[in-house]
C-alpha cells in the first residue's frame, strides 16, 4: 500500500472519530439542558392590547362553561395536560391542528421517553375535534381504546401518550 493511501485512511479515520465525539457531545448536551423551545410569535401578539375584545363565554352558577366544545369559538376549547411532566399546562385550540410530541417543531412539546417525536395530531373537522396517531411507537390511547384512525375527541375524553395524559376541556 502506498504512503498516500495510508495517510488518507488515517485522516478518514480521524475525521470519523471526531464526528463520533461531536455527536456524543450534542446528545449529552440535549439530555442535560432539555429540548430547546422556540418562540412562535403567538405570545408577542397577545402582549399587544387589542381594540376588539370578544364577549366572555357564558358560565353557569358553578363557574363552569356551558355548551359543547366547538371550533368556531377560539376560546371555547383547551387541551389540558392532566398527568405527566407538564401537568397543569393548557393549550388553546383554534382553527389549526395541534401536533403533540417530543420534537421542538411540535405545537405541544412533551418531554416523555415513551412519546414519539411527532406522536399525535388533534385537528378540527366541522364543529368537532378529532385525534389521530402519527405512527408513534407506543401508540395513542383514547380512554382504553388504541387510536389507529382519526377518532372524534369530545370534552372530558382523556388521551394517554406514555405517562402523559391530555384532556379536552372547555
Amino acid at each position: 500500500m502506498s504512503e498516500l493511501s495510508v495517510t488518507l485512511l488515517r485522516l478518514g479515520f480521524l475525521l470519523l472519530l471526531w464526528v463520533l465525539v461531536l455527536t456524543s457531545i450534542a446528545v449529552l448536551r440535549s439530555d442535560l439542558y432539555g429540548t430547546r423551545v422556540t418562540s412562535r410569535g403567538r405570545g408577542q401578539k397577545a402582549k399587544q392590547p387589542s381594540q376588539d375584545k370578544a364577549p366572555a363565554p357564558s358560565r353557569s352558577s358553578t363557574g363552569i362553561r356551558t355548551g359543547a366544545v366547538t371550533t368556531t369559538e377560539s376560546t371555547a376549547a383547551h387541551l389540558t395536560v392532566t398527568a405527566g411532566v407538564l401537568k397543569g399546562s393548557s393549550v388553546p385550540l383554534g382553527s389549526s391542528p395541534i401536533v403533540v410530541g417530543r420534537s421542538p417543531t411540535c405545537t405541544l412539546v412533551i418531554d416523555d421517553d415513551y412519546c414519539s417525536a411527532r406522536h399525535c395530531r388533534i385537528f378540527p373537522d366541522g364543529d368537532a375535534w378529532y385525534i389521530e396517531d402519527m405512527g408513534s411507537t407506543n401508540g395513542t390511547w383514547l380512554g382504553n381504546q388504541r387510536v389507529d384512525d382519526p377518532i372524534k375527541f369530545e370534552r372530558g375524553d382523556v388521551v394517554r401518550l406514555g405517562s402523559t395524559e391530555l384532556e379536552l376541556t372547555a
